[in-house]
């Protein structure tokens, strides 16, 4: 069971349709995503980065 459920309007993606939740987990973290430029949708990330109910 999460902790928390956001709504979120996109989910990172790979170009192959996989979903990246490391590349979530490390903007929600403040830290740089390794290969972005795998990610079909890049800019999904930007909703998840400095959100304060995902801090600890």
């Amino acid at each position: 069971m999460p902790a928390q459920v956001i709504q979120a309007s996109d989910i990172p993606r790979t170009k192959s349709g996989k979903i990246v939740e490391l590349a979530v987990r490390n903007i929600v973290h403040g830290l740089p995503v390794k290969n972005v430029e795998a990610l079909a949708n890049p800019d999904a990330l930007d909703q998840f980065r400095n959100r304060t109910e995902l801090r600890n």
